[in-house]
């Protein structure tokens, strides 16, 4: 999967009466531009501290591809034959639309700076025939296949870390509590502007009034993910990490909350059951950031606070 070099953002669909194929037409031109040269004015370059390719994992009853960022070799045997970095799996965010590309410049930057093999899952989209059960299994058996195969990716075991934006900060928080229910130890988990609700009681949050349509018209957006996410007959409170029955014994984690977020009071509550629960968390928020601004530090002056932020509690968690 090669980057794009050039090429034009479609219009902003009307979410509300978006059709399957509509969706797939504005998903499969958005995902071109995200991985375009011209998006980096917004999403940043890649550290050049980082080597970094796509590699295909082979897992049950599909292909999956992820993007892998290690730090760059610098020719030394050292360097060349590393097996001990530490892992962490990131979850880009997105939903129904959405690339690792657009990740870049904060996952190169741990690679090379941490540093750290980061294996960023380019997971099945939202759409009618892919709820959000398939993403959430997506990253479980990324993160599974990599630790049962630990000598082919370099990485020591004890040291793994979860790491997610929005959509992929939810499947991350999932894979936290699946972690635990499986006995497999996590380090840390960061969960970035997560949308940590998908019941009916995700828009009951004085955050989801204030920023429905400013700065960005999110309330449509949300309404179209959940009912992705969340197909007829599924029991929703299983997809919504909030309402999971025990929050002990995972993961610490760290929750960053851009204030101008529709979502913004999905991030304080969880971190709110998270500290009633006896997980160690850190609730950071960034005054007048909105949604996604981690991945976009073009725009966005405070994604540099936030993924040093993000850098420095990793290196604590993931120290030997």
């Amino acid at each position: 999967m090669g980057e794009v070099t050039d090429t034009e953002r479609p219009l902003e669909p009307d979410f509300s009466a978006i059709t399957a194929e509509e969706l797939l037409a504005y998903r499969n031109a958005e995902n071109r531009f995200r991985a375009s040269s011209a998006m980096r004015a917004i999403t940043g370059e890649p550290d050049p501290g980082a080597a970094i390719d796509w590699q295909q994992i082979a897992l049950p009853g599909r292909d999956l591809p992820v993007r892998v960022y290690r730090p760059a070799s610098t020719g030394d045997d050292e360097t060349t034959a590393r097996t001990d970095l530490p892992l962490v799996v990131h979850v880009h965010g997105g939903s129904f639309v959405g690339t690792a590309v657009q990740c870049d410049w904060t996952n190169s930057h741990l690679a090379a700076v941490l540093p750290a093999l980061v294996v960023s899952v380019e997971h099945r989209l939202l759409a009618p025939d892919s709820s959000l059960a398939n993403a959430a299994d997506d990253a479980w058996d990324v993160l599974q296949h990599v630790l049962q195969h630990v000598a082919q990716w370099g990485v020591d075991p004890a040291r793994t870390a979860v790491f997610g934006e929005s959509c992929g900060a939810l499947i991350s928080a999932l894979t936290a509590i699946r972690a635990r229910k499986t006995g497999l130890e996590l380090k840390a988990q960061v969960l970035v502007n997560p949308a940590i609700d998908v019941t009916e009681t995700m828009y009951d949050y004085p955050s989801m009034v204030e920023y429905a349509y400013s700065p960005t018209h999110a309330l449509p957006q949300l309404r179209l993910f959940q009912r992705l996410a969340v197909p007829p007959g599924t029991d929703a409170g299983t997809l919504s990490p909030l309402y999971a029955d025990n929050l002990s014994g995972l993961a610490p984690a760290l929750v960053v909350v851009p204030t101008q977020d529709a979502v913004a009071d999905h991030g304080r509550r969880y971190a709110e059951r998270l500290h009633a629960a006896g997980t160690p968390v850190r609730l950071s928020e960034y005054p007048g950031a909105r949604h996604a601004f981690l991945a976009m530090p073009g725009v966005e002056p405070q994604a540099g606070a936030a993924r040093a932020e993000i850098l420095a509690f990793l290196r604590t968690a993931l120290a030997r």
